[in-house]
């Protein structure tokens, strides 16, 4: 679209079809060149971009805007962070929203556009609205960038690189570290990421010494690989799967063992596989283990500044606002290292890594083209929250450029955690409220107002549903007894809302999710999210949905429960809940988008591996950067199943390369 100046479009404003043209083009209302347009003065306004509000301040003269400033710090540096300048310009000179996104950052840029139209409203008193372009599929992994050598200005040296310092890179660290070599781990962000404390294992000691008690928690190793196959439709590499399941136990005790050495925290197994008298359709599996602080741990204290201590204290370094531009490579191909680019103040830097370099920097959830590009069905499924991955792909890309393959499938890990306005539906531009309520099995209808599958399963089954469904939204229908419903679910993972069977706690509680959403100026229900209703009909209302359909499901999801069976999807009977005493509730519910999960392939070794199936010298890789673990969707009732991947294959890459 070629943007209009307002200088140059009112050189012929006086014809009408040009005045017509203005308010179409800039989203300024059509006037003559004397009118005034604004009322003069600084206004403010604010979206949701994929990982931040992006903040719009913009300065007004009676007939045309002055100057636009952009903050979207917030936003990954490399894509959303550095498009304020870009679209600043794009707009003064358009004189209003309607500007081309930024390549790379077509989230970031729908939210500047939504700001500068509040913006522009408040200082003409008219509503100015964006113009919707038609979705466009970019060139998301364009060209290796070239840096020229006279750019680069500093050069390390180490023996084994980590890009990216999250919950991969801090294990393979602490490994390489411990394992005697000189490690260096780079990372863009300011401080490092925290660890995800799901972590999925088999037989860790932990486990082991529960059988006797638990006998249920034993996990056939065989089974287990079926199953993972299983949910990925066979796009795995069984093999793969096999390294996590045969090591993922010696990785857990051995982090068990390092935690517990600082005194300041000790490991729990999440012991649940739910109601065995009442079998669900899909098995679960009690492989979480989740560190906590013991009593008396100093405030100062977290797992991340542990972890550098154990780095550090053995002679590796942690580099943080250094971000990776591309993979170093000789004439045969070989990685010998990275080209980076410190945050600060921009300078280029070599780092040389003797050993090799092992990537762990995440997927791709916050690159907008990317993901509109890999993963539409999954844009039109979440809402918009900053919560989640700010990965922004750079690494999976790097690999490409360097002859890596990528996955046949595209996956991310979602949960239906949520929430919109009963005016609105789930998908990108949809800004929404966290809602860790949402997975709880109680009943689920369509905005028909009709029951459509068994709410009770893989977070992603029930999402998958819903995309089936109008509008790929769905709502949350349940009564004053959901606490006690709530615990008679028996989940497992990181929903459950009560301790496990075995006595671990749960990632939360009932009364403070409860507490989160009913009480407050900013809780679901005074927000406007949550409905409260003392009638079946009233809710429905509130959550406009037809009234008639909502009472007759509800009407006969009351009479299954009361026979206490599901004949018309199959759900357990344990879960088999009516919804018959006031109040009542309803939420409108979509995804909360957390990460990908495809990336480049790698073999046993954890070598990233070319499209013929042969390794890159130099180039190791674990986490969601990764690929041939994962297809179609996350299997969540493995509790912690990608993050023990991501620990396990980072363990292992590192103890490869130091004995190099």
């Amino acid at each position: 679209m070629k943007n209009i100046s307002r200088r140059d479009f009112l050189k012929g404003a006086l014809a009408g079809t040009a005045a017509a043209a203005l308010s179409t083009v800039t989203g300024i209302p059509a006037s003559a060149e004397e009118a005034k347009l604004y009322t003069p003065g600084t206004y403010t306004a604010s979206a949701k971009g994929i990982a931040s509000d992006v903040k719009v301040t913009m300065e007004f003269s009676e007939t045309e805007i002055l100057s636009v400033v952009i903050d979207s710090a917030g936003e990954t540096p490399e894509i959303g962070g550095k498009a304020g300048p870009l679209l600043e310009k794009a707009i003064l000179e358009a004189q209003g929203p309607n500007v081309d996104a930024v390549t790379g950052a077509t989230v970031t840029t729908d939210a500047v556009k939504k700001a500068v139209a509040d913006c522009i409203s408040q200082a003409s008193g008219k509503a100015v609205v964006v113009q919707e372009a038609a979705p466009v599929v970019s060139d998301w992994l364009g060209e290796a960038p070239e840096i020229a050598e006279g750019d680069i200005t500093e050069t390390l040296d180490t023996e084994i690189l980590v890009v990216g310092c999250g919950t991969g890179g801090w294990i393979a660290a602490m490994t390489a570290a411990e394992e005697g070599a000189k490690v260096l781990v780079v990372e863009k962000a300011e401080t490092p990421t925290k660890i995800k404390e799901d972590i999925g294992a088999i037989n860790s000691r932990l486990q082991l010494e529960s059988f006797d008690q638990y006998p249920e928690f034993k996990i056939n190793k065989i089974e287990a690989l079926q199953d993972i196959v299983r949910y990925a439709s066979g796009y795995v590499d069984s093999d793969l799967v096999k390294v996590w399941i045969d090591n993922s136990g010696e990785t857990v005790d051995w982090l068990t063992d390092l935690l517990e050495g600082t005194g300041h925290w000790y490991m729990s197994l999440e012991g649940g596989v739910g109601d065995l008298n009442h079998p669900e359709r899909d098995k679960a599996y009690a492989t979480g283990h989740s560190p906590h602080p013991v009593e008396g741990k100093p405030d100062d204290v977290d797992l991340n500044s542990d972890m550098t201590e154990f780095v550090t204290s053995r002679g590796g370094e942690i580099r943080c606002n250094t971000c990776l531009v591309k993979l170093d490579q000789d004439a045969d191909g070989k990685v010998t290292g990275i080209i980076a680019q410190d945050m600060k103040d921009e300078h280029y830097i070599r780092i040389n890594a003797s050993k090799g370099v092992i990537m762990a920097t995440g997927g791709y959830a916050s690159n907008g083209d990317m993901m509109l590009a890999l993963q539409p069905q999954t844009m039109k499924m979440k809402i918009n929250v900053p919560m989640g991955s700010k990965s922004d792909g750079a690494g999976i890309k790097a690999m490409l450029w360097a002859g890596g393959e990528m996955d046949p499938c595209h996956a991310s890990m979602m949960f239906n955690r949520c929430s919109c306005l009963p005016t609105e539906t789930a998908g990108y531009k949809t800004n929404g409220k966290w809602y860790w309520f949402g997975e709880q099995p109680f009943l689920k209808v369509n905005l028909k107002g009709q029951r459509f599958c068994n709410e009770s399963g893989p977070y992603e089954f029930m999402l998958h549903s819903m995309y089936m469904q109008p509008n790929h939204t769905y709502v949350d229908i349940f009564d004053a007894n959901c606490k006690q419903y709530a615990e008679q679910f028996d989940e497992v993972g990181c929903c459950r809302l009560f301790p496990f069977p075995n006595g671990a706690i749960s990632n939360r509680g009932f009364d403070a999710c409860w507490k989160e959403m009913t009480e407050g100026e900013n809780s679901h229900l005074a927000l406007g999210y949550l409905q409260k209703a003392d009638t079946i009909a009233e809710l429905a209302e509130k959550l406009n949905i037809p009234a008639d359909e909502l009472e007759k499901t509800v009407a006969r999801y009351n009479v299954l429960c009361a026979k206490g069976e599901d004949e018309d999807y199959g759900k357990s009977a344990h879960r088999m809940t009516p919804v018959d005493t006031a109040p009542f509730y309803g939420i409108r519910t979509g995804a909360w988008h957390l990460t990908t999960l495809d990336g480049c392939r790698i073999n046993t070794d954890m070598q990233v591996i070319r499209e013929d199936g042969t390794p890159i010298e130099g180039l190791y890789a674990t986490g969601d950067c990764t690929g041939g673990f994962f297809a179609n969707n996350y299997p969540n009732l493995f509790t912690g199943l990608a993050c023990g991947r991501t620990m396990t294959f980072g363990r292992r890459a590192a103890k490869i390369l130091a004995k190099k």
